[in-house]
């Protein structure tokens, strides 16, 4: 009963505070950077703004619960307003992701404060799992989105990397690509793909951002 979801019935109010936080939070710092080297395409639809209405893509946010993955909603970038494109796409498109590795490491932070004064040992245990999902869940997403996969973060910054003649060709795979990552992410191939992937850089920036703020708060 408890697994007809991809998250523990416990479980389940921790992930959607922390995924409200961590889509809303990814979302904006999308559209702050393009807005701040001169884009107001997303400042003129709404999407400069911490309310999560605004952002949460109602089938993306119930997938999560679902399958274990899912999306918010893309805020719209147009590059022809920036005076260096290839450097502000690349800087709007790391926005996203650095703000869940920030976000994460705040959730370090607070739970080795909380360890290194003693107040851990009196704090309720919703606290200490709350952390540990608030930390999990941003950091999963940190290197989730800077997978080379289209529509991810981390594609759109190869595409701001490669040479100008390469990029139409990327730009016009992208429409295709979205499918393509569903069955990567959905089916086996998946195993042979994505997960091999995240089963090594996630563990990794885990433990090492952990190792760091254990050795610095406590």
């Amino acid at each position: 009963m408890e697994r007809f979801l991809a998250f523990p019935i416990n479980q389940i109010p921790y992930v959607v505070i922390t995924l409200i936080v961590a889509f809303t939070v990814h979302e904006f710092a999308h559209a702050y950077v393009a807005y701040r080297f001169g884009d107001s395409t997303a400042k003129k639809q709404g999407r400069l703004t911490l309310n999560p209405i605004h952002h949460l893509d109602p089938i993306g946010t119930i997938l999560i619960f679902i399958a274990g993955f899912g999306w918010a909603r893309p805020v719209p970038v147009n590059r022809f307003f920036f005076k260096r494109p290839r450097l502000a796409s690349i800087l709007v498109s790391v926005a996203g992701p650095l703000s869940n590795l920030i976000m994460g490491s705040l959730g370090f932070i607070i739970w080795y404060v909380l360890v290194g004064t003693g107040l851990a040992v009196e704090a309720p245990m919703y606290v200490s799992e709350f952390l540990d999902m608030f930390i999990k869940l941003n950091l999963l997403l940190f290197v989730f989105n800077l997978l080379p996969f289209p529509p991810l973060d981390g594609y759109r910054i190869i595409e701001d990397l490669v040479p100008g003649s390469v990029r139409p060709k990327m730009t016009q795979f992208e429409q295709y690509g979205s499918v393509i990552f569903l069955i990567l992410v959905i089916t086996p191939l998946g195993d042979y793909t994505i997960h091999p992937i995240l089963n090594t850089l996630y563990p990794a920036v885990v433990g090492t951002l952990n190792d760091f703020f254990y050795q610095l708060l406590t």
